[in-house]
């Protein structure tokens, strides 16, 4: 399986990519992209299907976007992760021999989201058609959390909605929706809080209820506003705080930088191992989540700083022992790299959305002295392709 969810075949040397396919299966097809080095099949038919064939539980497979591997077992698809990762870690990162550990699973392969954002197609929830613009109406979504697909399927004529968000907290089960476009007049039958996004000014207006979450994730509770980031996937969440307080390794004495802090996830779990946490979000929303979830963990000594991580550390007058860094899908860079290697901290935990950023990281963190000891993925998107990792980094020179 290749690193974007399709299986890739080989003839006369030559690589094909082949959405839909397992890999092992013996299938036939039509070329639609022929470039020199690379292609892309359309499957027409599987000849000899792969042990790891499964019959797709939604009934919206194949056709919807939403997800890819629905047709293969869930642990082969936990084995395919692990091997993805191993190849961008050998092929971009330079890494001959990487340090790569099987994939951690989260839970249960269905019913895990807490958030979903739809677009809305005559009046019904809908998802962009895979590999397509078009608009796909749902009648069920077997990813989404209970929560969430129970009310899915009775929220009405959504004429006149653009699109809507779905949100809930698992362990205590607030539900918010998030309308974009008129709110339909059936609403206040949801039995959740609703909002309205506000366009011009990029807020929410409160129409049934608060527009604010409250999830509770390694003990702590933590307040995540309408708008604001959180991950996806709840069960998900405890286990990258895990994975970063092993990786951290934080001492009473030391000092945690946290360089893309959003509402505290880290800062506010692993923080509590330290002695100083000091915290980067340029987001206002989020920056105000952070301050109330780092005063709800009982950290006293911390320091928040409202602007991006490279200007934030350039101002940064103190020294900091371990950093957790957990950039977007673009990955640190060689500038971000350079800011949170800075203070020469002993160890950078890595938490990556995207295995080929992270593997080139990989290699430029190599060139300034830190060394990779272990990488996890870890299944916070079962059923689809998307693979997250935290990684330790040490420093050697």
């Amino acid at each position: 399986m290749a690193h974007g969810g399709s299986a890739v075949a080989r003839r006369d040397g030559k690589a094909y990519f082949i959405d839909g396919a397992l890999p092992g299966e013996l299938v036939s097809g039509t070329i639609e992209v022929d470039k020199p080095a690379w292609g892309k099949v359309q499957i027409a038919s599987v000849i000899e299907a792969a042990p790891e064939r499964t019959e797709p539980l939604c009934g919206h497979f194949g056709t919807c976007g939403g997800c890819q591997w629905q047709h293969g077992e869930y642990t082969a698809q936990l084995e395919w992760k692990q091997a993805i990762v191993s190849g961008q870690m050998k092929h971009l990162g330079r890494h001959p021999n990487p340090p790569v550990r099987p994939t951690v699973a989260t839970g249960s392969p269905f019913q895990y989201r807490n958030r979903m954002d739809f677009r809305v197609h005559n009046g019904r929830t809908a998802l962009h058609q895979r590999r397509s613009r078009n608009l796909i109406p749902l009648s069920e979504c077997q990813i989404l959390h209970p929560n969430l697909a129970a009310l899915l399927v009775d929220l009405g004529d959504l004429s006149g909605v653009k699109g809507l968000t779905m949100r809930t907290a698992t362990t205590t089960g607030d539900v918010l929706i998030i309308i974009e476009g008129a709110v339909p007049r059936q609403a206040s039958s949801w039995g959740c809080a609703v909002a309205v996004a506000v366009v011009e000014d990029d807020t929410l207006r409160a129409v049934h209820g608060d527009a604010v979450l409250e999830e509770t994730v390694a003990g702590v509770p933590f307040r995540i506003s309408g708008k604001a980031f959180f991950q996806n996937n709840t069960a998900g969440a405890e286990r990258l705080v895990r994975l970063v307080t092993e990786a951290a390794g934080v001492r009473p004495e030391d000092t945690l930088l946290d360089a893309y802090a959003g509402g505290g996830l880290f800062a506010a779990t692993v923080g509590r191992d330290a002695g100083r946490v000091v915290a980067i979000e340029r987001d206002k929303t989020a920056a105000q989540d952070l301050q109330a979830n780092l005063n709800r963990a009982g950290i006293d000594d911390y320091r928040i700083l409202r602007s991006s991580m490279d200007e934030a550390i350039e101002g940064i007058d103190e020294y900091w022992d371990v950093v957790v860094a957990d950039p977007p899908r673009k990955g640190l860079g060689i500038d971000g790299v350079d800011a949170v290697t800075a203070a020469e901290p002993r160890t950078l935990v890595y938490v990556s959305c995207d295995p080929a950023s992270l593997a080139r990281d990989t290699a430029i963190l190599d060139e300034l002295g830190y060394d990779l000891d272990w990488v996890t993925p870890v299944d916070m998107f079962p059923q689809t392709f998307h693979i997250e990792c935290v990684a330790k980094f040490d420093r050697f020179r």
